[in-house]
């Protein structure tokens, strides 16, 4: 069995970018010649791809897939984050693009580029 998340997005490769920097051990799948060739063939480009991977070694693949029909309230499902320290976790996210949504005592809600929701803890 493997396990893959998907994300519907605005913007799939603006958002994979976002999340391969803010997840550690992520990386944006790279785009050989051929998946480059395949795109044009479909008039796309990297940046106009409508399917873009984040991969790592050990944890699950995360795609982020073109939509127009995008949840506009709280997601059903978001990631928890736990990091070092919280704070300094979210000087270095606002950097990446993300916002405060609120804060509480035990964690903060923050929201990616595309206003998607996720928590930051301390570990």
């Amino acid at each position: 069995m493997s396990l893959e998340i998907v994300i519907d997005s605005k913007c799939p490769y603006r958002l994979a970018h976002f999340w391969a920097a803010a997840l550690p051990g992520y990386e944006v799948r790279p785009y050989d010649e051929d998946e480059i060739a395949r795109l044009a063939a479909l008039g796309l480009t990297r940046e106009t791809d409508t399917s873009v991977p984040i991969d790592s070694i050990d944890k699950p693949t995360v795609w982020f897939q073109k939509s127009d029909d995008l949840t506009t309230s709280r997601n059903r499902i978001h990631f928890d984050l736990k990091f070092g320290n919280r704070h300094a976790e979210v000087t270095r996210l606002l950097a990446l693009g993300a916002t405060v949504l609120k804060e509480r005592v035990d964690h903060i809600v923050m929201l990616d580029p595309e206003g998607n929701q996720f928590c930051l803890f301390d570990p």
